[in-house]
């Protein structure tokens, strides 16, 4: 797929959209034009029928994304006006995460700090290698986040770990953050790549209406209740019963034999 820059590659797999942030020699650091690519490649992916889950990895062995990019602090984060910029490109990012229908999957190995930690947060599960490392350095760049960008750290972690992550700006290991709730499952590194296609694959080869309509009822419940769209929760799981794919699970399981669902 073309994202519009090199920095960002995007591939469909068997079911699976992979997403690469492809900036190996600055730890994959987000450049803005990654941030600007994210968005459209996302939806690209959601719409393309074949796609049934989507991969984010960092390029290489060391990072996964280490950050924003600090050579771009000066240019787009420094004038009040710039910081606006840079803001409403990050709302964007984060929209686009928050609006995919699809599930998303994490696999973080070495480095996923700052503003990776969060994108690696915006993903719907984590699958970390046992080298992988977190942190949010920002106490030690004198930089601030907005209230609306640390929501979804407080809602997976709790108040007091995000409190200890932020005010103190510590690293914080694989197993540490197994720990507290900030990844699903640890692997040797070397199994990880692995581990997380065969989790892509048991993903895609399931229900793809009952998968979405999951994903919605979660992304729904990480809303206020006032913000909730229960309406269209309800009607992608009253979907599910309406379609093919249900009427084919059931003969799968009278057969005894895998399903073929086909997302209608």
């Amino acid at each position: 797929m073309n994202t519009g820059t090199d920095r960002l590659l995007a591939r469909v797999e068997d079911g699976v959209g992979w997403i690469t942030f492809n900036n190996p020699e600055r730890h994959n650091a987000l450049t803005l034009d990654m941030q600007r690519a994210i968005p459209p490649t996302l939806d690209a992916l959601a719409a393309d029928p074949g796609v049934r889950v989507i991969v984010i990895a960092g390029a290489g062995e060391r990072a996964f994304v280490s950050g924003a990019d600090i050579s771009e602090f000066a240019e787009h984060r420094t004038s009040t006006d710039a910081r606006a910029e840079f803001d409403a490109v990050s709302r964007a990012t984060w929209d686009a995460w928050e609006r995919t229908p699809l599930p998303v999957v994490a696999m973080i190995r070495g480095y996923c700090i700052g503003g990776g930690l969060l994108t690696a947060i915006a993903a719907d599960v984590r699958i970390a290698a046992q080298d992988a490392t977190f942190a949010i350095p920002a106490a030690r760049l004198g930089l601030g986040y907005p209230i609306d960008a640390l929501e979804p750290l407080v809602a997976l972690v709790g108040p007091a770990w995000a409190a200890e992550l932020l005010f103190s700006a510590r690293r914080v290991g694989a197993e540490e953050a197994r720990s507290i709730g900030l990844v699903n499952r640890v692997v040797a590194g070397g199994e990880l790549a692995a581990a997380v296609a065969a989790f892509a694959r048991q993903v895609a080869e399931n229900a793809p209406l009952t998968v979405r309509a999951a994903k919605a009822a979660l992304t729904a419940l990480r809303r206020p209740a006032h913000e909730r769209d229960l309406a269209h929760a309800r009607e992608l799981a009253d979907a599910c019963f309406r379609s093919e794919d249900y009427l084919e699970g059931q003969r799968a399981f009278r057969e005894k034999r895998a399903p073929r669902f086909e997302g209608r």
